[in-house]
């Protein structure tokens, strides 16, 4: 029995000093686990935290309010400070202006315009010869007064562009004369009759034309066209007819 007791006792130990050992082990695995723990949450902190701070302060922030000053406030002072200076004009480009801004519609016209356009203009559905007769004869009325044409447009009942364009052909073919004025701030022209037409159309009817004793026709004759009934019929009915186109 006391063999059993020692050897027990031997194995007890044994188990014993086994364990000792294995905590030791654990004490050195916990104290090495400790050191290699620490220093990596400090190079960590170091490395991650505190860089990334400076880093973004450094590389937004500054650089952002730099590059925003230098494009919006720099720009803006050196367009106030050099003003588009005005090109001046030379006295031919003054004389020029000057010379559009007194056109008249009918010298429009007739920069545009060929003189066979002035000469052979035409209005639809109007009787050019009987028009340039009626213009005439309103003109020869006023004598050397003349009309401005305006005025003269508006009692023919037409438009200023017809009526500029008329006043051209007029003009070329000598009937006649423009004299420019300033009329109410405006430029416009005073027609001047200078000579009136020559005109078939008041002799079409004339007896004389088909007359049947025309031989015995004189001054001094029994046949005279002092006392001839044909020529007074046909003066009165004349008469008539103009006083109604009137």
């Amino acid at each position: 029995m006391a063999k059993k007791k020692d050897t027990l006792i031997d194995e007890a130990k044994k188990i014993k000093a086994e364990l000792d050992e294995l905590k030791n082990k654990k004490k050195k695995l916990d104290s090495t686990k400790k050191a290699e723990a620490k220093p990596a949450k400090k190079t960590a902190k170091k490395a991650e935290a505190k860089p990334a701070k400076k880093t973004a302060k450094k590389a937004e922030a500054k650089p952002a309010k730099k590059t925003a000053k230098k494009a919006e406030a720099k720009p803006a002072k050196k367009a106030v400070e050099k003003p588009v200076k005005a090109k001046k004009l030379t006295k031919k480009e003054l004389e020029e202006i000057k010379r559009i801004e007194e056109l008249t519609l009918e010298e429009e016209l007739e920069e545009e315009l060929s003189d066979s356009e002035i000469e052979n203009f035409k209005i639809e559905k109007v009787d050019m010869e009987r028009l340039t007769n009626k213009v005439c004869d309103i003109l020869a009325e006023r004598e050397s007064d003349g009309m401005f044409q305006s005025e003269l447009w508006k009692k023919l009942k037409l438009t200023s562009r017809d009526g500029s364009r008329l006043a051209l052909k007029l003009e070329r073919t000598g009937f006649i004369t423009r004299e420019k004025l300033l009329e109410n701030n405006r430029w416009t022209y005073k027609l001047i009759l200078k000579k009136t037409p020559i005109s078939t159309e008041s002799i079409v009817n004339a007896p004389c034309l088909t007359c049947t004793v025309e031989q015995k026709c004189s001054l001094d004759g029994e046949i005279s066209p002092t006392n001839c009934q044909f020529i007074e019929d046909w003066v009165i009915i004349e008469m008539k007819k103009s006083s109604k186109s009137k």
